[in-house]
């Protein structure tokens, strides 16, 4: 039977918006990370089959396959092939998805998975402000949707609002949820749990986002980001800049190149959700995986749940009753930060990482996706 196997994960320092990052091309982030990924584990980059490279906001230096730009940016040879991935914030785990099919179906053998966003220089939405300056229409402005939807308002931040309403969550219970993040990534990165995932990138060396002097108090002060809303700037995930990357091999690649298998890709699944709600797709997107798997909850010891707003892994927990001490434990991206293209293979980066520090059999990660959609991808270690 075919496998999967994920043989290295490496990601840059996530940078604060206009902070350490901020004036590096994507290309140039990107590059940095690939480098380090074939670094890391040996491989000769001719010998990579593609390059799925996860990206949202595809303009201006994201624009024209920042995938490719990116492969020749590193200095691979022009024979490795590569394209680009949107499907919103779950993009570059998206990659990861159709890095592991191409290797399953005997198709490919090696095969790179990741993402970059700076999103410093490419604010989120640019396509469609940009398009909308430029006289085109909305990507929401054709008569079918309209007839299905109307002109009611679809955003992330309606969305998150929502969930908090349905799931009755107060504005106090999510700035707890909040703290605690910034506490979880503070107390990892002070114990060092990062710095075998990280590639350095000139003096950066850590994650700019957490905040240790954030206090309850603090966040009261804030404003909510709709008027009468619950959900404030601090609740929702930071506006990053990032890249990261693994590496997808077959059996056989394994063998030929003599890698170091660090876990299997035991399962995928991907859902189509509400898109007015639109984030609540982890919800559906867990149970599918746990159901293809015939796995339990209980056996999975980390879950890894895009923190793109507080709303959305409280909603997860509340529905599927997983252990909150064993979800996000050393953080999200509340405190870390959440480089849209990039995230997808954070996550998996640092999941990865934790699961062969702690010796955790399996790992699920899920997150939500613009749109109404969601990722979830299931890790089995491979003991060594």
């Amino acid at each position: 039977m075919a496998e999967a196997y994920l043989v290295g994960a490496v990601r840059s320092p996530v940078g604060k918006r206009n902070g350490s990052l901020s004036q590096v091309h994507p290309a140039d982030l990107g590059a940095h990370v690939l480098r380090a990924l074939v670094g890391r584990t040996g491989v000769d980059p001719a010998e990579i089959d593609d390059v799925l490279w996860g990206c949202v906001g595809q303009v201006g230096p994201q624009a024209s396959n920042i995938g490719r730009v990116t492969v020749l940016s590193a200095g691979f040879p022009e024979s490795v092939p590569a394209t680009t991935i949107d499907r919103q914030c779950g993009s570059s785990q998206q990659a990861l998805h159709f890095a592991a099919q191409a290797v399953l179906s005997g198709t490919q053998d090696l095969v790179v998975a990741g993402g970059v966003e700076v999103m410093s220089q490419v604010p989120i939405a640019s396509p469609t402000t940009i398009g909308l300056q430029h006289g085109m229409a909305h990507p929401r402005g054709g008569q079918g949707w309209a007839e299905r939807y109307g002109d009611q308002e679809i955003s992330q931040f309606r969305g998150a609002e929502l969930i908090a309403e349905r799931w009755g969550m107060s504005r106090e219970v999510m700035e707890q949820y909040a703290l605690e993040s910034h506490a979880r990534a503070i107390a990892a990165t002070e114990r060092g749990l990062f710095a075998e995932e990280i590639a350095p990138y000139g003096d950066l060396v850590h994650d700019e986002g957490p905040r240790p002097g954030t206090t309850a108090e603090k966040l009261a002060t804030l404003q909510p980001l709709r008027e009468g809303g619950r959900l404030t700037a601090a609740l929702a995930s930071q506006v990053s800049d990032g890249a990261a990357a693994v590496l997808v091999a077959s059996a056989d690649a394994v063998r030929r190149h003599a890698l170091t298998p660090m876990a299997r890709v035991h399962t995928m699944a991907v859902v189509g959700s509400d898109p007015v709600l639109m984030l609540t797709g982890p919800i559906p997107a867990t149970e599918a995986l746990l159901k293809r798997s015939g796995v339990g909850l209980l056996d999975i010891g980390a879950f890894e749940v895009n923190e793109a707003f507080a709303s959305i892994p409280m909603a997860w927990l509340k529905e599927t009753g997983a252990d909150p001490e064993r979800t996000n434990p050393q953080g999200g991206a509340i405190a870390l930060g959440h480089p849209l293209g990039a995230t997808g293979a954070r996550l998996m980066t640092t999941l990865v990482h934790r699961m062969r520090r702690e010796g955790l059999r399996y790992g699920l990660q899920t997150m939500c996706e613009g749109g109404g959609m969601a990722n979830a991808t299931l890790l089995e270690l491979v003991q060594t």
